[in-house]
């Protein structure tokens, strides 16, 4: 496999609580996305978003709040970010695959709850999960650090995103485990942009696609369809042929022959 892209960032590691007051939010996601412009300085932005009503009748707090989750999940992957204001990708599905997966980078506790627990949860007799399994797992996983009733909320928005993104039912109460739809666009996207993020574990080994379903022999499939990269496997020799040399590159190519993907 080549390894010839520049890191330009890391996903996160350390722990906060940023999902105790927003879940997976694809469609405010959206809004940033169309909204944002380079000549808004960070100061100004929440005014700006205030006045022109990029997320609707949302308080200025609710704003702020908002922002600040986006800079963690978006603005901190700068190529990313240039990508997603370019595409406003208007599928529903590739948002939410998209908003799920910049969540994973952004925080390590949805990230390991998506990508290995819930998949622990698969191999159960009953493959489902509640706010009380979700809890007793989230308070192991943080040592007790929290108070019950900031684990009741943080588990209940880490319940309320995977189900956005496709990964639980979206009935409340009771949650069955499901896998969300990937389509290609969405695979080659996160496939390109973690050439250029320092991540725990390989290309073909992460939370980030084991979290979708794509693992092993199903993955290897999808990858052979691509036709923004080549994958080949003989014997344990694994090796990837990029098209495009980084994440913009891939977008401009994408949008130059396929402007369909922007609708």
């Amino acid at each position: 496999m080549k390894k010839d892209a520049l890191v330009i960032n890391a996903e996160a590691t350390m722990e906060h609580t940023l999902l105790l007051r927003m879940a997976l939010s694809a469609e405010d996601s959206r809004a940033y996305w169309e909204n944002l412009r380079p000549e808004i300085s960070r100061k100004e932005i929440a005014k700006v978003a205030f006045e022109e009503r990029w997320f609707g009748n949302k308080s200025m707090a609710r704003i702020q709040l908002l922002l600040t989750n986006f800079r963690r999940r978006f603005d901190l992957y700068p190529q990313a970010l240039k990508v997603l204001c370019k595409w406003q990708p208007n599928e529903i599905k590739i948002r939410k695959n998209l908003c799920h997966w910049h969540l994973q980078l952004a925080d390590p506790i949805y990230r390991d709850f998506t990508g290995a627990f819930l998949n622990e949860r698969r191999m159960h007799p009953e493959p489902r999960v509640d706010r009380d399994i979700v809890a007793r797992w989230l308070s192991q996983r943080i040592e007790n650090k929290w108070a019950a009733s900031t684990i009741n909320r943080v588990s209940n928005n880490l319940i309320s995103s995977a189900a956005e993104a496709g990964m639980l039912s979206p009935v409340p109460g009771v949650r069955k485990l499901q896998y969300p739809h990937v389509d290609d666009l969405s695979l080659s996207y996160i496939l390109y942009l973690l050439r250029e993020v320092k991540f725990n574990g390989t290309i073909l080994s992460n939370h980030y696609l084991m979290s979708v379903g794509l693992i092993e022999g199903n993955l290897s499939q999808r990858l052979r369809r691509l036709k923004d990269l080549k994958f080949s496997l003989m014997g344990g020799l694994q090796e990837f042929d990029w098209a495009y040399s980084d994440l913009m590159d891939w977008a401009n190519h994408i949008f130059s022959i396929h402007p369909e993907a922007n609708e």
